[in-house]
């Protein structure tokens, strides 16, 4: 690689984007990805605790190694390890000297050895492989065949710049040099590595960057495109390195050796073949013979260190006493145990000499072990592979050291003696004679080195334990046992400021205490008019939802106690099934005769007959007048326009009034149909596959009609005889009538339509015809039957669910989109509505779109009267409340707030006990890597039973295992329902955008009864099967085929099958279907094709690669040359088409929107992972819509003639009007439309008028037809001017508002929330049909499409999120099909979507300190209310989905003693367990934990006092500052390693500083001091729980559980240095000398012993950079409060433009949360705030512009006008009022104590009853200045960032 391409490597490198994900959650799922072997030793050879200097501790190294792959392997990574030959060097640490470099260099060789030998016997699922190099051939086809998603590897960064390197910078210039050269070697080596898996498509994970949090892998993902081969210069061919593969070749002497001791070979023949030599042939042939026995000792680190030895005496390389001393070392490392072997390093004199044959040993062994014969060897011999214990450096150093003194010790040892004789006696048959082992050669070393005391603490005193008592944990509590210690006095520096805090804020105060103020009466009417305007809203989103369905907004009225009546729509379908099952009968039968009472019968006679005779009366009305309809639909000119009207008639609500004429309608429609059907026979000048695509189309509907046409009322033989007819003459499947004896004549004369009907070319195979095009046609009802419950016939599953709910039990439900759950949680809340006035149920949505639109549906559908003040239902969000939270009866939120709200002290006597369901929708969201620890939490808290529901949970039955045991512990019975199959089949392609595109108008209207895009060129099939091109996946249980992929499948089988592998006659569909095929028969048939697939893919030898091959041919489609799009009558223009770059989704969006359009394939929604390219992509298609049309108007006569009448027009007009009334005219001109808006009633009455003149509608800015994609029938004027007059008032982006009216949307949830309403009512609505959006539209928004479109990759499109978004496609009741396209996304990735499984559930470490914190406020601040003392023992007692078991369970209990003890030495929790100080600020930030824990650190400690002390003199050095720290612990993103790289490149011209400036020295201090007393708590943690619970040595590597050491062994070596054993840290660890002293809360959490579990995420603490973290941090917050620019956060911090709105409004929201908890402290005014209402200024915006819309448009708003000042005026006053009363100090003098006292008595019953107590001089007016000055600084600091945050946004 020349130095220009590494040059622009390293440039290409540093210009790439990344993001930090959680690897599992987020991104791969079960995906197998690499972990590339070279990247994974540097990583963790890098590791400043591994000792390869003073020693060499090979088995730390592989303890590392090890401890990492179990980290992934814990958290469910699917991954193999690959390591490359060429990067051998690659994993050598920075700044390691030339002697040293062999080392890394065997624990590479010996690690790699361990690993192929003892991994696959553990984990065989994880394949470890090694290629030559990155680019090799062999590496490519692996890449292929394995089909992996992503490569985790390094970059070759170090966190630590080399100019900051010191230990660097003190070394010579040469020395220097070198290790830069080295370097930029191994950075350039792994960054070309990077490139090239780039280039072929692959991301890459840094596994420098990777942080274990809970079950989540966090790192960096760096992503590119393919075009970094253009960019670098790189090559993507893959190819062999000259060096070949990097094993050594030394099989002569290997191989004598290996036989000499005792060791069967396999010799390679001359042609090729292996042969068998046995040792003792061998050893004849040598002259030598083997004693039994020998090889008893001898494992692979024996047999390699005796080679090795051999070779170097063979060489002259090493002295007799050095071996001698190595095989003594042998020795005591294999009998002693690990923990003995734990010493302290010595310094021997001769340290060059050791490091010398250390470095030749190393070599040499090295060299060894990567020979192909020795590996094949030892596995054929069965050797026990421990070569990572090859050498102890410590141990062999101390050996030679006193060699006479430890052989003496040795010789005394019989055992220890054979050990050591028989390594002797293997070395002398390697033909070097006798070694002596008698101690007369050795010398007597009178300067043996002399022990030193040790320079480093080993023995841990376990940390005194605070006294607390609780009678609710202390029953959970009872197992542990631990000494407590007397109370503590505080810290000098931290008793000051608690003085001012024990005295007047105390246990006792109710810390969310709801007193809130009295409301002005402008407060009142303000929040009255934004109540009335958000109800209108919520009225219209209701009507959207409703309508969508054809219904009216019409709620039921619910009454209490009475049983749900059935509904009209219940009775009809009861009465028809009834009717259906006697048989069709004549409606003029006359009834029987009764003898016995002729009078009587011959009255109900009469009646009968006048009854009838009115029915027939009515008969003949509703003919006469559907013969009027009909005479009008005959009318149109195009058979598809009669076709429509007619459906639109038959679907018409009113058409239940009309049954005599339904059958009638429906024949009608048929002949329709078969004209169209004839028509499209001739049809001659369309392409051939879409010619035939519609045909058959046609044909599918009319077979369609005419299977439901003995299903319609008013059946008459003369339709039956006719409707058979048409099925014979086209050749359609018999469709069987009931015998009707009832006869009429039509009102029509089909005749004409039913002559010269041309057969069907599939006539002769009638089941391949309804197979092949009729899928979506068929009967979908597997076993429904009607039910008085609902209104509809629920199939079995659902009836099951209902009979559950009846029950009061608890269900999961796994049920795909588009199956129907919907239903379940209207029916529960209807149960819950009709059974009191106070029971409640809560909707737990995980996103607030979908919390707007269950509210909007229970608005709708229910509907109640109440006595008192309540509501049926209510929204409880953080920026919003609509209607009161408390007193509704269906509360629809969020997570976060059902939390607040079960955790609420206010709620434990009130509202938690009325709880009686709990629904939680979407409830995969439990393995989010953000919110779903909250969801576990909820689970668990659960006080009633629960209705979870998804749609795709990856391992349901584990699933269903823990929530079922969750359940039965609070004694509710839980029942899981599953539904595998979809309603409606969704059908995916693959388009290939054309090389040239020319736009000029959209097609007049789109294909008529084609399903499908099949035909379309650009638009290439993909079969299912085709997706499984990776055998190692499997076939997921959710891969669903439709009837047409079953049939190819068949076919496909059918065609390859073998002898060896037939295909069973039974699966022919002729035997497998029925006649007339329904959805059922297809199913059965689909599993039993899949259960032959799976056996051909489990079989190598079958053809199942050839059914692949075969089925993946329709994904081969060519780019079209030409695409081509107009309107009808605008000409072709060949200067007008653009060259489309096909990776550019700006380019290929509105090509495709086109074949959609073509197709009637729209409405469509579009899914970007990407905010920002959402809004970019939408943008782009509205330019090139509008660029096109005004070309059309620049070139069309039509045009320029209609402006010219509308011009003459608008003359008359104006001449017509001054006549009648002049002022009346110059009256409007002058007023204002603006400030005057027309009412609706005008509206329409406008709109009603422009029918009779059409220029008063015409507007010349409206988009053309054939410009836009809106359907414009399909939306109310007056409702679409009046949703872009509030839009306008918002301040949208006007060009937003242009592409709402052109039928486009962007929905994501960084949107206006107004604006995304409206998307989704118009969407529903049919007027919108693109919407371009994220994942928000996936989590069950009803936003029905025909078409789902993947634009582009992103690393979040995952196999949960595909399907969860596919699944918008459609869904039931809306679409026969629904069409998946994948644009701009490769095959591979698109064939992994499809094959990959769903995602595991793996849950979360629940018992966080700060949950433990809020548990304490629930109980005490609640009196111990029998539901919160039930919550805790919920919480406590149940089962964990992470953590299982009875073992794991001791362990959580003793991480919650500690979690409390935490809270006690940060004076957060009294010793009677009553919260204290800022106990309140501290959980209210419960969100932002560990951050909290930090902030209250800083704030007890006194540092803000001492850092706001001079707010009023230094405002802005000190609002710098606090920023500073804020950022510190607040939004936290590490920088990538490499960054600091780039640093002149990037930061420098930018206005960004980007990394993070060091906190000052004293905050610093603090933290560190904090993060020390934390590690002293949970290290005592460790020791208590392994002296209670863990009584198994630690011997066993976390990985391969390979044990080392004698675990029985009492051997002890006086002369050994031995330090104290450890207790808490790993023995591997404790070999390079560490004991149970930590120096971090990382270094306890990755080196503790095996057996505990320790989670770093959930210990309360944060690395201080850059003492306790090498890594900066991002500055970007600090950067935007002081520049205030967005483009910067993107272009120099690396922030995604797309999430910049939401890390500031996350900041916004801690700052707000701070200032309110801070107002609270201090009793201020502002403290009236509910915590749960808290929101960052982003969210409040919407509320913001609610008031000031609702002041404009809401009548008696005059009297506020303030409200109505614009949104940049509201903007500058946020927090205006709190800085205000910044200087206002409580209300009353208070005296204050001397001395700080944390005795119950203070805690509980000081403050509240000593406010005329005087100690000492000091008053709280003094006091309390400090505070409220830290309150200024923090209001300041908040006002100023929200100012510039909203002029951001604004």
């Amino acid at each position: 690689m020349g130095e220009a391409s590494g040059d622009k490597i390293l440039e290409w490198y540093g210009s790439l984007s990344s993001r930090r994900v959680d690897l599992v959650g987020d991104y791969a799922g079960q995906e197998l990805f690499l972990v590339e072997g070279d990247s994974l030793l540097l990583h963790c050879l890098n590791d400043p605790r591994l000792d390869f200097g003073d020693g060499f501790q090979l088995l730390h190294a592989a303890y590392a190694v090890e401890y990492f792959i179990q980290g992934l392997v814990q958290r469910k990574c699917n991954l193999h390890i690959v390591f490359f030959d060429q990067h051998e060097s690659l994993c050598i640490p920075r700044n390691i000297s030339r002697v040293n470099r062999p080392k890394y260099l065997l624990a590479r060789s010996v690690i790699l050895r361990h690993l192929q030998a003892n991994l696959p016997k553990i984990h065989p699922s994880i394949e470890l492989h090694v290629f030559s190099s990155v680019r090799s051939q062999r590496f490519f086809d692996f890449l292929k065949a394995s089909g992996v998603y992503f490569v985790m590897a390094h970059d070759g960064a170090n966190a630590v710049p080399i100019s900051k390197d010191y230990g660097i910078q003190n070394l010579s210039e040469k020395d220097r040099a070198n290790v830069e050269t080295q370097e930029h070697s191994r950075k350039l080596g792994f960054r070309a590595m990077i490139c090239y898996l780039i280039i072929q498509g692959y991301n890459v994970a840094l596994i420098n960057g990777v942080e274990w949090q809970d079950t989540k892998v966090v790192t960096t993902v760096v992503e590119g495109s393919r075009r970094a081969r253009s960019l670098t210069g790189l090559s993507s061919k893959a190819t062999e390195p000259q060096n070949g593969n990097n094993q050594t070749d030394l099989p002569d002497t290997v191989d004598t050796s290996l036989s000499k001791l005792g060791l069967t070979l396999d010799i390679p023949t001359e042609n090729g073949t292996s042969s068998i030599l046995s040792s003792k042939a061998l050893s004849a042939k040598q002259g030598h013979d083997l004693q039994d026995g020998d090889t008893d000792i001898l494992t692979e680190r024996t047999y390699l260190a005796i080679l090795t030895l051999a070779a170097l005496l063979k060489a002259k390389s090493v002295h007799r006493l050095t071996v001698f001393a190595f095989l003594l070392h042998m020795v005591l490392a294999r009998e002693m145990s690990l923990s003995a072997r734990h010493l302290h390093p010595t310094k021997p004199e001769q340290r060059a000499f050791i490091d010398e044959f250390l470095a030749v040993f190393s070599r040499e062994a090295s060299k060894i072990v990567k020979t192909a014969r020795w590996g094949q060897t030892m596995k054929s011999n069965s050797v026990t592979c421990d070569v990572v214990d090859i050498l102890d450096g410590r141990l062999f150093i101390v050996t030679l050291g006193s060699l006479k003194a430890i052989f003496n010790t040795v010789m005394s040892e019989p055992r220890l003696t054979s050990s050591f004789s028989r390594l002797t006696q293997a070395l002398e048959k390697l033909d070097f004679g006798q070694v002596d082992v008698s101690d007369m050669g050795l010398p007597s070393n009178p300067n043996d080195p002399k022990v030193q005391q040790s320079e480093i603490p080993f023995s841990s005193s376990a940390a005194s334990i605070l006294p607390f008592t609780s009678p609710v944990f202390d029953k959970h509590l009872a197992s542990i046992q631990i000494s407590i210690a007397g109370n503590r006095p505080p810290r000098p520096e931290s008793a000051r400021i608690f003085q001012e805090v024990t005295h007047w804020h105390n246990a006792k105060r109710k810390l969310d205490n709801k007193a809130y103020k009295e409301q002005s009466g402008r407060e009142k009417s303000r929040a009255l008019r934004r109540n009335q305007f958000f109800m209108a809203e919520m009225f219209s989103y209701a009507a959207s939802l409703t309508n969508s369905a054809g219904k009216i907004l019409d709620p039921e009225v619910i009454t209490v106690g009475k049983a749900k009546k059935a509904t009209t729509k219940m009775l009809e379908a009861n009465k028809e099934n009834e009717s259906k099952a006697k048989g069709n009968k004549n409606p003029g039968s006359k009834a029987g005769s009764n003898k016995k009472n002729v009078g009587k019968q011959a009255m109900l006679s009469n009646i009968a007959a006048s009854k009838a005779a009115k029915e027939d009366d009515v008969t003949e009305k509703t003919f006469k007048a559907w013969e009027t309809v009909r005479k009008i639909f005959d009318s149109e000119t195009l058979p598809a326009s009669r076709y429509a009207k007619a459906r639109s008639y038959s679907n018409d609500p009113a058409s239940s009034k009309r049954k005599a004429v339904e059958a009638e309608v429906e024949f009608y429609k048929i002949c329709v149909l078969i004209a169209i059907y004839k028509e499209s026979s001739k049809a001659s000048d369309k392409k051939k596959n879409q010619h035939e695509e519609h045909l058959f189309g046609v044909a599918s509907m009319v077979w369609d009609s005419l299977r439901k046409l003995p299903l319609a009322s008013g059946l008459t033989k003369k339709i039956i005889d006719l409707a058979k007819q048409i099925a014979s003459s086209v050749g359609l499947p018999p469709v069987s009538f009931p015998t009707v004896e009832y006869d009429r004549k039509l009102s029509f004369d089909p005749s004409i339509s039913l002559t010269n009907i041309p057969r069907l070319p599939l006539a002769s195979n009638p089941k391949e015809f309804q197979l092949l095009h009729c899928g979506p046609y068929m009967d979908r009802n597997l076993d429904s039957a009607p039910d008085p419950r609902v209104p509809f016939e629920p199939d079995g599953w659902q009836r099951k669910v209902l009979d559950e709910l009846d029950a009061d039990k608890s269900i999961f439900v796994v049920a795909p989109t588009s199956a129907g759950k919907t239903f379940i949680s209207f029916y529960a809340m209807e149960r819950i509505l009709r059974a009191d006035d106070d029971s409640v149920l809560v909707y737990v949505a995980p996103t607030k779109a979908l919390v707007n639109q269950i509210a909007a549906e229970i608005q709708a559908r229910f509907k109640k009267t109440y006595q008192y003040n309540k509501s049926v239902w209510a929204i409880h969000t953080r920026d919003y409340r609509i209607n009161n939270p408390n007193g509704c009866q269906v509360l629809v939120t969020v997570p976060h707030i059902l939390q607040i709200m079960l955790l609420s002290p206010s709620n434990a006597r009130s509202w938690s006990p009325r709880l009686k369901y709990i629904i939680f929708d979407e409830i995969h969201s439990i393995g989010q890597a953000e919110d779903g620890v909250v969801w576990e939490q909820l689970l668990l808290l659960a006080p009633c039973p629960i209705i979870a529901l998804s749609a795709t949970v990856g391992n349901p039955e584990q699933f269903n295992s823990w929530l079922k045991s969750t359940q039965e512990s609070i004694g509710n019975e839980l029942t899981m329902i599953t539904h595998p199959h979809r309603y409606s089949d969704l059908r995916k392609f693959i388009y290939t955008p054309p090389k040239k595109f020319q736009f000029n108008g959209l097609t007049d209207r789109g294909s008529f009864a084609t399903l499908g895009l099949d035909g379309l060129a650009g638009l290439a099939f993909m079969h299912p099967v085709a997706s499984l091109v990776n055998k190692s996946r499997g076939i997921p249980n959710d891969l669903s085929l439709e009837a047409r992929d079953c049939l190819s499948l068949w076919k496909a089988m059918t065609h390859h099958q073998t002898k060896d592998f037939p295909v069973s006659p039974e699966l022919d569909p002729a035997k497998a279907v029925a006649q007339i095929i329904r959805k059922a028969d297809i199913i059965v048939w689909e599993k039993k094709l899949k259960e032959l697939l799976r056996k051909w893919m489990d079989d190598d030898a079958s053809p199942f690669d050839k059914v692949v091959e075969d089925l993946s041919k329709s994904m081969d489609s060519s780019a079209e040359e030409f695409q081509s799009s107009k309107q009808h009558g605008t000409d072709s223009d060949s200067e007008s088409s653009t060259t489309v770059d096909p990776e550019s989704l700006q380019d290929t969006t509105l090509p495709l929107l086109c074949k959609l359009q073509e197709r009637n394939a729209l409405p469509a929604i579009f899914f970007n992972y990407d905010r920002h390219k959402c809004e970019v992509i939408c943008h782009s298609v509205l330019d090139q819509l509008v660029a096109a049309e005004e070309r059309w108007k620049e070139g069309s006569s039509v045009w320029k003639t209609k402006l010219e009448q509308w011009e003459q027009w608008k003359k008359n007009k104006a001449k017509m009007a001054a006549k009648k009334n002049p002022k009346a005219a110059a009256k409007k001109k002058a007023k204002n439309d603006e400030d005057d808006p027309t009412s609706k009633a005008d509206q329409i009455q406008d709109a009603a008028s422009s029918d009779v003149d059409p220029w008063v509608s015409f507007n010349p800015e409206d988009p053309i037809d054939g410009f836009h994609f809106a359907a414009k029938h399909k939306a109310d004027k007056a409702d679409l001017s009046t949703w872009f007059h509030q839009l306008r008032r918002r301040d949208l982006p006007s060009w937003l508002l242009d592409a709402l009216s052109r039928g486009i949307g962007v929905h994501h949830a960084g949107m206006n929330r107004k604006y995304r309403q409206v998307v989704e009512m118009l969407f529903r609505g049919g007027f919108l049909r693109v919407v371009i959006a994220t994942g928000t539209l996936a989590l069950g928004i009803n936003m029905p499409c025909a078409t789902v479109v993947f634009s582009g990759d992103s690393i979040f499109l995952t196999a949960l999120n595909f399907r969860q978004a596919a699944g918008r496609a459609g869904r039931r009741g809306f679409d026969l099909l629904g069409n998946v396209v994948f644009q701009n996304i490769s095959k591979d990735k698109v064939c992994r979507l499809l094959s990959s499984r769903l995602p595991d559930l793996n849950g979360h470490f629940p018992i966080t300190t700060t949950l433990v914190l809020r548990l304490f406020m629930l109980l005490h601040e609640s009196d111990a209310a029998p539901y919160a003392i039930k919550a805790i023992n919920s919480l406590l007692s149940q089962p964990r989905l992470y953590l299982d078991g009875s073992a794991f369970r001791d362990q959580v209990l003793h991480h919650l003693r500690f979690s409390i003890e935490y809270l006690r030495r940060q004076s957060l929790l009294s010793s009677q367990g009553a919260p204290i100080n800022f106990a309140g600020l501290t959980s209210h930030l419960y969100y932002t934990e560990n951050s909290s824990f930090a902030l209250n650190a800083l704030i007890k400690e006194g540092y803000f006092h001492e850092l706001c002390a001079d707010i009023n003199e230094k405002q802005s050095s000190v609002l710098r500052t606090l920023m500073i720290v804020m950022a510190h612990l607040f939004g936290r993103r590490p920088c990538r390693e490499a960054d600091q790289e780039y640093l002149e490149v990037v930061v420098k011209p930018s206005s960004s500083i980007v990394f993070l400036p060091e906190l000052p020295p004293r905050a610093s201090k603090i933290l560190s001091r904090h993060n020390k007393e934390t590690l002293e708590t949970f290290t005592t943690y460790v020791e208590t729980f392994v002296n209670q619970h863990i009584t198994e040595p630690d011997t066993k590597l976390p990985l391969t559980g390979l044990s080392f050491g004698d675990t029985n062994s009492t051997l002890t070596i006086p002369s050994l240095p031995t330090l104290p054993a450890p207790k808490v840290r790993s023995a591997f660890v404790a070999l390079s000398g560490h004991g149970d002293t930590f120096s971090s809360i990382p270094d306890l959490c990755r080196t503790a012993r095996g057996g505990v579990f320790l989670e770093e995420a959930v210990i309360p603490h944060l690395d201080v950079y850059p003492d306790e973290s090498k890594i900066p941090l991002n500055a970007y917050l600090y950067d935007f409060f002081m520049h205030g620019n967005v483009e910067p956060l993107e272009t120099a911090n690396g922030i995604k433009r797309s999430d910049v709105w939401f890390l500031l409004n996350d900041f916004s929201m801690v700052l707000a949360t701070i200032v309110t908890s801070l107002a609270s402290f201090l009793k201020l005014p502002e403290a009236d705030v509910s915590m749960d209402m808290l929101a960052g200024v982003g969210d409040q915006s919407n509320t913001l512009q609610d008031d000031l819309f609702a002041a404009d448009t809401v009548v008696g708003s005059e009297d506020d006008a303030s409200v109505a000042s614009t949104l940049a005026e509201r903007g500058a006053t946020i927090a205006e009022a709190s800085l205000n009363t910044a200087t206002t100090k409580p209300v009353g003098k208070k005296k204050v104590k001397d001395e700080w006292d944390e005795s119950d008595e203070d805690e509980a019953d000081g403050a509240g009853d000593d406010d005329g107590e005087e100690v000492g001089a000091r008053t709280v007016d003094e006091m309390e200045e400090g505070f409220l000055k830290v309150y200024k600084a923090m209001t300041m600091l908040q006002r100023e960032f929200n100012e510039k945050f909203f002029a951001m946004w604004a």
